[in-house]
């Protein structure tokens, strides 16, 4: 398949994280980032549009928002299964680094290592609130969901959904946590993903951090 070349300005860089869950228990696979742009991609008519890069492209080029860059990539070949629409990036270019984003909520810095992420841990972040405040936020992820609904018969049934995720400060002022999450498991059992799932998942860290 032939790629596609793009020219853009980056909007968003957060995290690349696939979220497996099966019933009560939930692992990460850390792909790499997810970049946000506008600009132009050949073979589509679309201003915006979001491509996968590793973690290695990152640490050399240490990408943040506003910075405009170009490449080749190709169309990801399950949408369920990515949080972007093209990967395999090459030939990456950064043709400008642009004007520094905002420092406070949402923060638009260079992202950290996705060490730095795994060690911080998410709590649940409401959809809404993703869309309209958090999406050029370092710290927001949407991550694409594979749900193994038989934990038992771990090939059979699936199914796939996105879920938002902050790993931003406790004090950040934007968060809203949104509705509970829902897991669907084996015979129609449910199960419920309380507050002490989050509340566990960043314990360690100070209000601030």
């Amino acid at each position: 398949m032939d790629k596609s070349t793009f020219t853009g300005t980056i909007i968003s860089i957060q995290p690349r994280i696939r979220l497996t869950r099966s019933f009560d228990e939930a692992s990460h696979t850390y792909l790499g980032y997810a970049i946000k742009l506008e600009g132009e991609i050949s073979n589509s008519d679309n201003t915006n549009f979001s491509i996968g890069i590793g973690k290695a492209a990152h640490a050399k080029h240490q990408f943040k928002v506003n910075d405009v860059i170009s490449g080749e990539c190709l169309p990801v070949p399950d949408p369920d299964m990515e949080p972007v629409e093209y990967y395999k990036v090459s030939k990456l270019k950064v043709i400008s680094k642009g004007e520094q984003g905002s420092n406070s909520s949402p923060w638009e810095l260079v992202p950290p290592e996705l060490e730095v992420y795994r060690e911080r841990g998410h709590r649940r972040l409401a959809a809404r609130t993703y869309d309209t405040k958090c999406s050029s936020c370092m710290w927001g992820c949407r991550m694409p969901v594979e749900i193994i609904v038989d934990n038992w018969n771990p090939r059979g049934r699936r199914k796939y959904r996105f879920e938002t995720f902050c790993y931003g400060p406790l004090s950040c002022k934007l968060y809203k946590a949104g509705p509970n999450r829902k897991v669907e498991g084996r015979n129609g059992m449910v199960y419920v993903e309380e507050d002490w799932v989050d509340a566990m998942n960043v314990e360690h860290r100070g209000e601030d951090e």
